[in-house]
């Protein structure tokens, strides 16, 4: 059976090594895509996942890595393969899903953007864990046990690290950090739509770095 590799397991910790907090970003005007993202990271992230949720998200991947080359850009709720080889063209650094599939996590084992898988149970967890996968989005979080379910995974699985996402706060990012099994924690706090309907790329700054200075 194909494992994964030592490079997609090497660049998916740098990943979340690089920054606590990873910005779940939807991107409703494309013209927001640059200026929101220089606004997080001169907030203080190193980190942004750019979402599929609307149709402006491949495109957006593709300005931002040639605008800010200095930080790792990759592509959130990614459902299909095709969609995988899609943000893979368009430069994505790595792929952030849903929820899983077979077909999903062995495309993943020999691809050029790393898979940082997402599940809710240890079930699903486990299909990935047999293919070598050991860093996996947690997700939806706050509905699927949020930190006592993440305590009880780390239990049987002392080796596996998550991003838990979904429902995450800047008030309660910190308590998930403490986990000993979480590496990082994925939020759309850190973009309200109004602030961004409203591009006050500054208001989006204060929230990146207050929200880094909380933890």
């Amino acid at each position: 059976m194909t494992q994964l590799s030592e490079f997609h397991r090497d660049r998916v910790r740098a990943v979340l090594k690089a920054s606590p907090i990873v910005p779940v970003i939807t991107i409703d005007d494309l013209d927001d895509a640059v200026p929101l993202c220089q606004a997080l990271v001169v907030g203080g992230l190193k980190v942004l996942e750019i979402t599929l949720r609307t149709g402006y998200g491949i495109k957006a991947i593709e300005q931002v890595r040639a605008a800010i080359p200095q930080v790792w850009v990759g592509a959130g709720t990614v459902t299909s393969i095709a969609q995988y080889r899609q943000v893979e063209a368009a430069g994505a650094q790595f792929v952030i899903t849903p929820g899983v599939t077979e077909a999903m996590l062995e495309f993943g084992l020999t691809s050029e953007a790393p898979l940082l898988p997402g599940i809710s149970t240890i079930s699903e967890m486990m299909v990935g864990y047999n293919l070598g996968y050991r860093e996996f989005k947690f997700f939806p979080a706050e509905v699927a046990g949020g930190i006592a379910a993440l305590r009880a995974f780390g239990g049987p699985f002392p080796d596996v690290t998550f991003c838990p996402t979904g429902g995450i706060r800047q008030q309660t990012a910190g308590d998930y950090l403490a986990l000993p099994n979480v590496g990082a924690v994925g939020g759309t706090w850190l973009t309200p739509e109004d602030v961004v309907a409203g591009k006050d790329w500054g208001a989006v700054t204060t929230i990146a770095r207050e929200s880094l200075a909380g933890l």
